[in-house]
């Protein structure tokens, strides 16, 4: 039986990439809806490019909320320094046809993890967490109806990508985040420390266009543009596919390794503010609450990568 999940999605060209991919698996994935939110850029541009993606894959028919459109507690903090004005720099990309859905993503959320049968329906964070922290607030019964949270976000080896200590999704949220690392829903988190192993070498983005199909071409032009900064800031050889990693996961979690262990998220220091505080060593008696992912086999994650994309 397919995964049946919710993507929740701040696009951003690693977003879309990832996106695409879960909607290149339909006999492995359901995705039941896709709900914006304000990260990358603002909630009017990711709920505009989550169409545009959409399209992209051939998809109109997915159905696409706009979200919560600033965090819980600050001002919104975006990362146009990385992905361009438009969230998606790099290809030509039309705008969508299709609707916008006339309910609010946090509704959509609450509505369905109601609806459907208890422990059936993934989230799939890929963002700041939000709209499922506000979810979870609004309906406190949802987060024991979840199967599991697969998210992108956070690190401990490698630190922080938005200040020294925190990564981008969890620093622009991280009272939402806590909330999420508190609800005791089953999580799977792709911190920094397995993601920056998904490099775009250029054979590797080569490879997308050589597809030659415009999901193909597309992907390959978000990589060019995206790989500056990457470049620039760490002298890596491409750039890191992020939010790739958490549909890859659920295709196949033998690419895979990580352990179970406690995460707690920092809201109070204005100096570690959105840090993860990863019990990698388990030198506390926090309990486990959360499966860390630490690596990949890098290959055979763009060689599915490449396979699937080949499907659109």
């Amino acid at each position: 039986m397919a995964e049946r999940i919710i993507i929740d999605t701040d696009p951003g060209q690693d977003d879309a990439v990832a996106i695409l991919l879960a909607l290149a698996s339909p006999d492995d994935i359901d995705v039941l809806g896709i709900t914006a939110v304000a990260g990358n850029v603002p909630l009017e541009l990711t709920a505009l490019n989550a169409r545009k993606i959409c399209e992209l894959a051939g998809r109109p028919d997915v159905k696409v909320f706009a979200g919560c459109d600033r965090p819980l507690r600050q001002p919104l903090v975006t990362a146009e320094h990385v992905h361009g004005k438009t969230g998606l720099d790099g290809p030509t990309l039309p705008d969508p046809t299709m609707p916008l859905q006339a309910g609010h993503g946090v509704d959509f959320i609450i509505d369905t993890l109601r609806t459907e049968p208890a422990g059936t329906v993934t989230l799939c964070p890929l963002g700041p967490l939000t709209n499922i922290a506000t979810a979870f607030e609004r309906a406190p019964d949802i987060a024991a109806r979840v199967k599991r949270i697969v998210l992108m976000g956070g690190a401990y080896f490698e630190v922080g990508n938005i200040t020294p200590a925190a990564e981008f999704n969890i620093y622009v949220d991280p009272e939402a985040a806590r909330i999420v690392f508190a609800s005791r829903a089953p999580l799977v988190v792709m911190p920094l420390d397995v993601t920056h192993k998904a490099l775009v070498t250029r054979p590797r983005n080569a490879a997308f266009r050589a597809l030659g199909t415009p999901a193909g071409i597309a992907v390959a032009q978000m990589t060019d543009f995206f790989e500056r900064f990457d470049r620039e800031k760490y002298g890596s050889d491409g750039a890191p596919l992020h939010d790739p990693c958490v549909i890859a996961w659920l295709l196949n979690p033998a690419l895979f390794s990580g352990r179970e262990i406690n995460v707690e998220i920092e809201t109070a220091s204005p100096l570690t503010r959105g840090m993860t505080v990863a019990d990698w060593w388990g030198v506390t008696d926090r309990p486990r609450n959360a499966l860390f992912i630490g690596d990949l086999d890098a290959d055979g994650f763009f060689t599915l990568l490449a396979e699937r994309l080949a499907r659109l």
